[in-house]
């Protein structure tokens, strides 16, 4: 199903928790990509908790002229919820921002918005410890979207709004482009990354067709010709901007030879096709990528989920022993997830000895769609919107 995106208004997940946040922090920071809809769900919440606001945006030369003298400013709004979008531009108002809520300390003073990860924004993030709260804000997650957008629409164009509530793909295409051209060219340099577009650009890429995939610094700075310690600063930055996720490797001392490298993601499945050459679903179906992708859709759209109430990990081992993904509520594994592309998954040995190594009693074999079943007593085939929910009701439940 495709929508116009001005006749559609999205409840975003985050808003509930956006609106305790402002009634119990003096500051809550909202953090995510570009275009992923911070400054909507921030108007949107303002509105219905009644409060009057100042909103500048620090982009726009005007707003930047208003807080010329940040502490005039906030004396002059301290009966307003002040807000601030695209923080990580002036940084230096942090200290500014403390000062003034030890002047009157109270919750709901600043409500500040990000394009960046909260160490890039907080370069010295304990200038407001106890101060504030931080929210994460992805792009569309299905519990947002049921019913409103399509699965596969969802998983080839990517969450951004602007993207899956307009129907036009030369739109959708365009949008994307730009996006990963914008980023390049102006953002990243803004956050502090010095490196040629076209390196970064090359890297992307190069992190596109590994997305899913162990990360291996040394060989993609081989090919980029820098050094691993290179590819790993540029790492920093891309992750601290939201573009790339990475995921740790579980690890005890089992007697068996773990693989110990993390692994990567592209963050959003939009953004991958488009750096990957891809223009739509039936074409990426037909490369070697489809189960990487899909890999990345599901990652992308649980980690939204499962952030603040699991712990979560990869298993593998040396010798090809792997789950896609592990939960843990402790540092112990309680669940083991596969994640197949396909409509009749088998049981692969390769995740039964992960289960069995792993002792986990609940595991799941997540496919795009079709009822659930179990496959064996401890391991249940389903697709990811009921999986969704399966997880949601756990997680309620602890």
């Amino acid at each position: 199903m495709n929508c116009d995106i001005h006749s559609v208004m999205i409840q975003r997940r985050s808003e509930i928790e956006l609106s305790n946040a402002l009634k119990k922090f003096p500051v809550v920071c909202i953090t995510g990509p570009r275009q992923c809809g911070k400054t909507t769900l921030a108007k949107m919440v303002c509105q219905n908790l009644g409060r009057d606001t100042a909103y500048l945006d620090l982009e726009r030369i005007e707003d930047q002229r208003r807080i010329s003298d940040p502490g005039l400013f906030f004396a002059d709004n301290r009966n307003r919820l002040i807000v601030l979008d695209e923080i990580q531009r002036y940084p230096d108002l942090i200290p500014q921002m403390r000062a003034e809520i030890d002047a009157q300390r109270e919750p709901g003073r600043f409500l500040i918005l990000g394009s960046a990860s909260p160490d890039i924004i907080l370069s010295s993030s304990e200038t407001l410890a106890g101060r504030i709260y931080f929210l994460s804000l992805f792009p569309f997650i299905l519990p947002e979207v049921d019913g409103i957008i399509d699965l596969n629409d969802l998983f080839f164009w990517g969450g951004f709004p602007q993207v899956v509530l307009d129907a036009d793909p030369v739109f959708r295409q365009d949008w994307l482009d730009n996006f990963i051209y914008t980023y390049i060219e102006r953002d990243l340099p803004m956050l502090g990354l010095k490196a040629a577009p076209r390196q970064v650009r090359q890297l992307w890429e190069m992190l596109a067709y590994q997305s899913a995939n162990l990360l291996n610094s040394s060989s993609i700075g081989r090919s980029l010709g820098i050094t691993s310690h290179t590819v790993d600063r540029y790492l920093e930055y891309l992750e601290g901007a939201f573009m790339i996720f990475r995921i740790d490797p579980w690890y005890a001392n089992i007697g068996k030879r773990l693989v110990k490298s993390k692994k990567v993601y592209i963050t959003d499945t939009g953004i991958l096709h488009r750096l990957l050459g891809l223009r739509n679903r039936d074409q990426l179906m037909s490369t070697p990528f489809a189960g990487s992708s899909w890999e990345t859709f599901v990652l992308s759209q649980l980690i939204p989920l499962i952030r603040r109430k699991w712990n979560y990990w990869y298993y593998r081992t040396h010798t090809g022993i792997e789950a896609d993904l592990v939960l843990g509520t402790g540092i112990s594994p309680e669940m083991c997830i596969e994640i197949k592309l396909s409509s009749a998954p088998s049981l692969t040995k390769s995740f039964v000895t992960a289960i069995d190594d792993l002792k986990t009693k609940t595991n799941y074999i997540v496919i795009p769609a079709g009822d659930s079943y179990r496959i064996r007593e401890d391991v249940t085939v389903c697709s990811l919107v009921n999986f969704v929910g399966i997880l949601e009701n756990a997680g309620n439940s602890m």
